[in-house]
C-alpha cells in the first residue's frame, strides 16, 4: 500500500524507451475502449442514444490501439513490452468498471472528456519523447485527435443526443431518481417524523422525565429505521415496476425513518423538561416544513395541499400523543 501512495516501485515516464511508451499507448487505449464500453453497457438499458456514443467512442480507440500496434510492429516487431498505466509514477489514472456503475448520465459524460484531455497532454509528452519520425508524426495525430476542436463526448453527444434526446434522457433520469431514492426517503421522513411524534410526547407529558423522553424516542426512530428500511427493500425487487435497486431504496428509506424521529427525540438530551420540549415542538414544524418542500419539490404536489396534509397529520397526531400522556 504505501509504496504504490508514494509511487515506489514505478517508473518515471523520462526513464521510458520509444518502444515502452508505444506499448504504455496501446495499453492505455485498450484499457479506455474497455471503459467506453463499460459505460455504455451501464447506460444502455435507459439512455440508448448516449450508449451509442461511449460505442463509437471505444470504436475511435480501438482504432488508434491499431494504429499504434502497426507501429510497433514496423519498428520494434511482434512482442510488445508489458507496461501498463499503474506501471509508470505520476501517469494519469482509470477508475475500474465496477466504479462507473453508479454515475450520473453528465458525469459520466463530464469523465470521458477529461479522459480525452489526459490522452492529449500524454501523446503530446510521448511525442516529444521520441526522435523517430514516423513514430513522432503518429503520436501527434492521436493528440490532435483526442483534442480536435471540441471533445469526442461532446461531438458525438451533437450527432447521436441532440438537445430534445438530452431533455427526454434528463427526464428520465430525474425520474429514476425520485423512484429510488426520493420516494422511499420521503415515505420515510413522513413515517418518522408523523409517527413518532405521539409515543415521544405521550411520553414526555406522562413521565416528565427528558431521560425517558429521550430512551423512549431513540428506540422508536430507530426501530422504525430498520423495519421501513426492510419493508422497502423486501416488498419490490424493483425489476418490474423499475424503482431501483431495493437496497438502495431500503437504505433510503430506513435511514430517513430514523432521522425523521430523532429530530424530535434529541431535545430531551436537554436536562431541563420546558426547554427540551419548546426544542422538540420547534423541530416538528421544521420537519413538517421540509416534508411540505421536498413533496411540492420531487413530487409536485401543490404547496397548499402538501402543507394541509402534513400540518393536518401533524398536528392530528401531536394531539393524540399529549392527550393520551396527559391522562
Amino acid at each position: 500500500m504505501w509504496s504504490r501512495f508514494f509511487g515506489l516501485g514505478r517508473r518515471s515516464f523520462a526513464s521510458l524507451s520509444e518502444q515502452e511508451v508505444l506499448a504504455l499507448a496501446i495499453a492505455s487505449e485498450e484499457d479506455d475502449a474497455r471503459i467506453y464500453l463499460a459505460y455504455a453497457d451501464t447506460l444502455r438499458a435507459q439512455f440508448p442514444q448516449s450508449a451509442r456514443i461511449f460505442e463509437d467512442m471505444a470504436a475511435e480507440e480501438n482504432v488508434h490501439r491499431e494504429r499504434l500496434i502497426n507501429r510497433h510492429r514496423e519498428k520494434f516487431g511482434e512482442r510488445i513490452p508489458l507496461i501498463r498505466r499503474e506501471h509508470v509514477r505520476g501517469y494519469y489514472e482509470r477508475r475500474p468498471d465496477w466504479l462507473v456503475r453508479n454515475l450520473a448520465l453528465e458525469e459520466i459524460r463530464a469523465q470521458a472528456e477529461r479522459m480525452e484531455e489526459q490522452a492529449h497532454r500524454f501523446y503530446l509528452a510521448a511525442a516529444q519523447r521520441t526522435e523517430d519520425a514516423e513514430t513522432r508524426k503518429l503520436l501527434g495525430d492521436l493528440a490532435l485527435q483526442e483534442k480536435a476542436h471540441e471533445s469526442l463526448a461532446r461531438r458525438l453527444g451533437d450527432r447521436h443526443t441532440p438537445e430534445e434526446v438530452r431533455a427526454e434522457e434528463g427526464a428520465t433520469e430525474r425520474r429514476q431518481f425520485i423512484l429510488t431514492y426520493v420516494q422511499p426517503g420521503l415515505a420515510g421522513l413522513m413515517d418518522g417524523s408523523v409517527s413518532t411524534l405521539a409515543p415521544i410526547f405521550a411520553t414526555a407529558f406522562a413521565t416528565g422525565s427528558t431521560h425517558t423522553t429521550f430512551l423512549v424516542g431513540l428506540s422508536a426512530s430507530v426501530g422504525a429505521g430498520i423495519s421501513m428500511g426492510f419493508t422497502e427493500a423486501a416488498h419490490d425487487d424493483g425489476v418490474i415496476s423499475g424503482r431501483g435497486s431495493p437496497v438502495k431504496r431500503g437504505l433510503a428509506s430506513g435511514i430517513m425513518t430514523a432521522i425523521g424521529g430523532l429530530g424530535h427525540a434529541l431535545p430531551y438530551l436537554i436536562p431541563h423538561f420546558g426547554t427540551a420540549t419548546t426544542v422538540a415542538i420547534i423541530i416538528v414544524f421544521i420537519e413538517l416544513w421540509a416534508i411540505a418542500w421536498i413533496q411540492n419539490r420531487w413530487m409536485e404536489t401543490p404547496w397548499s395541499r402538501a402543507i394541509f396534509q402534513v400540518v393536518l397529520g401533524g398536528a392530528l397526531v401531536f394531539a393524540a400523543g399529549m392527550l393520551i400522556g396527559s391522562v
